[in-house]
């Protein structure tokens, strides 16, 4: 049975909202990959792996001139299992290598890596037997900050670009949260493709990798 208005009635807000095309503010629609991802790009908890000048950049980033909390990564997690997001802040020599391997592999899914100035991304002037020639051999990069340093600006714009590649993700790729563990070597990439991304930079890198 239809019950139908009596035409000397005043028509209700709802229907006229609906006749004007407006839609009621009580409800929210969204794709589940854009709702995950908002909350997981705005809540980044940062694990700083400071081992040079980096470092004091990275402080100066979450110092009060520049305030790294307008992100939502005030709270900087010195423990691996409650952080998702490794800065490598400085060089890497091969004896810390096994360490931030560690590090990372201790932190939970779902996370993401940022390598902070030259030294940490290629080595920087560091071109020697004892130093690490790109933090992406050990661990997955996620986003590469340039400078030696680089400034609190530049750090900032890479949380940004995290953050906008963190938006893109979605939560039904199967191979996204896959863990990508190191071989028993502990290196990310395998021997020949690290001499190869490695030529310009020396015969002691090739010395120091495929020995």
């Amino acid at each position: 049975m239809e019950l139908k208005r009596d035409a000397s009635s005043p028509p209700s807000t709802a229907s006229t909202l609906e006749r004007a095309g407006f839609v009621s503010p009580n409800w929210v629609t969204t794709r589940l990959d854009d709702l995950v991802n908002w909350s997981r790009a705005n809540s980044l908890w940062p694990m700083a792996f400071g081992t040079a000048c980096c470092a004091i950049e990275f402080m100066a980033t979450a110092a009060s001139r520049f305030d790294l909390a307008r992100f939502g990564m005030e709270r900087v997690a010195y423990s691996p299992r409650q952080a998702d997001v490794l800065i490598c802040a400085g060089r890497l020599p091969f004896k810390l290598a096994p360490v931030i391997r560690r590090v990372w592999d201790q932190m939970p899914q779902p996370k993401w890596c940022i390598s902070m100035g030259a030294c940490a991304s290629s080595g920087g002037i560091f071109d020697n037997y004892a130093m690490v020639q790109g933090i992406d051999t050990i661990v997955p990069v996620d986003v590469y900050v340039p400078g030696c340093p680089p400034r609190p600006e530049g750090l900032l714009y890479g949380i940004l670009l995290l953050q906008k590649k963190i938006k893109g993700e979605s939560v039904f790729d199967p191979g996204l949260r896959v863990e990508q563990l190191a071989n028993d070597q502990g290196l990310f990439l395998e021997p020949a493709a690290v001499d190869e991304l490695s030529e310009p930079f020396g015969n002691s890198v090739h010395q120091t990798r495929s020995a």
